[in-house]
């Protein structure tokens, strides 16, 4: 077709719509807004796959069903929604999202460069449970599609420094921004007690401190207005901590206790007791020998099986079987790396856990629905179950194998994209031979 019948036949169109009149009453009447509506999302289905809930069940050639973001059936035999989008995995295993709940990923970037490090408020003042870690987390980092790629879909970003830290928050490894990527916030206050930090003492000074700030925010708490008035005694802690901490009492926002010696954990406990505080212990070295008391008070424990030890005096009863002797006792048992550039090796510590006694399914129950109890978001994730947040992985075989590796990875109901900086590089400099 010519040039001058192309323009014959778009003028023809827009005659035909009514968009170009050449009068007043040829004019289209002005009509009011319309919003915007959202397209349709079409459904996913994963078909054929062996499935690890998270629960300890296993599922051979079953179905996951998702819609608008979340699992909305699994099991074998579960019917393919029309018009839903059907992915065939027959001979592949999936899995829940791993969960890291123990990570500076989003928040450091590189780690011996301390500009790009968010993951601690400086100075020396010890309290700092004001300190938020969502306001540093950078959706944006390098680590994260690293992370990703190895099939950890979510992580518990947490504060350093100091003896109360601050506020870790939950964040999902998608979305662009900050506030797509974050689930929770505050997601846990941390406290790091230990014997390594010589300007705070040891445990037992650090519990008093402790103490003193937490029975502050019970006072605070209660007397808010005379504070208001000036007619309140000085406290040991900003208002901004204080408010922060008020948080804690009564168990609503979890804490997590960085503690070791078994000693340490048993007065931990107490404390947390006395003060009314839902207490998480990470670290653990010496759990196991505390067992009976962590099952007894349904303490969750955050564990690294593979942190070589001992590396203080706090750890002397360190050993590989940890994991395994706290879950015989019955303790929730969370595997966590503690790392920010490994963190994607998360179910390689799984494996290594298994290998020293956990049983095979307790190991991923212990990166997926564990860590989500611990934190309380186990209502919305960690399961491959109604109702919860579509985060998952397909793997090649047994995710606990190093040789296995994520086929797909769902976050939030979409598959997301698997390169990353280091695959990158390996195109860039593999044409370089």
């Amino acid at each position: 077709m010519s040039r001058s019948k192309w323009t014959g036949f778009f003028l023809a169109g827009f005659f035909a719509a009514g968009l170009f009149g050449t009068g007043a009453a040829a004019q289209p009447r002005p009509q009011p807004a319309q919003p915007a509506q959202p397209a349709a999302v079409k459904p996913i289905a994963v078909v054929g796959a062996k499935l690890h809930t998270g629960t300890g069940e296993v599922i051979e050639d079953g179905t996951i069903v998702i819609e608008n973001g979340l699992i909305a059936r699994v099991g074998k035999g579960v019917a393919v929604p029309a018009g839903a989008e059907k992915i065939d995995v027959k001979g592949a295993e999936v899995t829940p999202g791993l969960v890291d709940s123990l990570t500076a990923v989003g928040l450091v970037e590189v780690g011996l460069e301390p500009a790009t490090h968010d993951d601690d408020q400086g100075g020396k003042d010890p309290i700092r449970a004001a300190f938020r870690a969502a306001d540093g987390y950078n959706p944006a980092s390098s680590v994260i599609g690293i992370t990703r790629a190895e099939g950890v879909t979510s992580v518990g970003v947490i504060p350093t420094g100091g003896l109360i830290s601050g506020q870790s928050a939950w964040a999902d490894l998608a979305g662009a921004a900050a506030p797509d990527a974050l689930a929770q916030s505050p997601l846990a206050m941390h406290v790091h007690l230990g014997a390594l930090n010589d300007d705070r003492g040891g445990p037992a000074s650090a519990l008093l401190r402790l103490r003193e700030v937490l029975d502050d925010a019970r006072t605070f708490q209660k007397n808010r207005a005379a504070w208001e008035r000036n007619q309140s005694r000085p406290f040991s802690a900003s208002r901004l901590d204080l408010e922060a901490l008020a948080g804690t009492l009564g168990g609503k926002v979890p804490v997590v206790f960085h503690v070791d010696r078994a000693a340490d954990i048993l007065s931990t406990l107490a404390v947390a007791k006395e003060m009314g505080l839902r207490p998480v212990i990470a670290g653990g070295a010496e759990a196991w020998k505390v067992a009976a008391r962590l099952s007894a008070e349904k303490v969750p424990v955050m564990v690294n099986p593979i942190e070589p030890g001992p590396k203080s005096f706090d750890e002397l009863g360190s050993r590989a079987d940890n994991a395994a002797l706290l879950h015989a006792a019955g303790v929730p048992v969370v595997i966590t790396t503690g790392d920010t550039h490994n963190a994607r090796k998360l179910r390689q510590l799984a494996g290594n856990a298994v290998r020293a006694g956990l049983p095979h399914e307790a190991a991923i129950t212990a990166i997926t629905r564990a860590p989500a109890e611990a934190l309380g978001m186990g209502a919305r994730y960690g399961t491959l179950a109604p109702g919860k947040v579509a985060n998952l992985v397909v793997w090649s075989g047994d995710p606990l194998e190093i040789s296995t590796r994520a086929v797909a990875v769902v976050i939030r109901g979409k598959r997301v994209e698997l390169s990353n900086r280091q695959t990158a590089l390996l195109a860039r400099y593999r044409k370089l031979r």
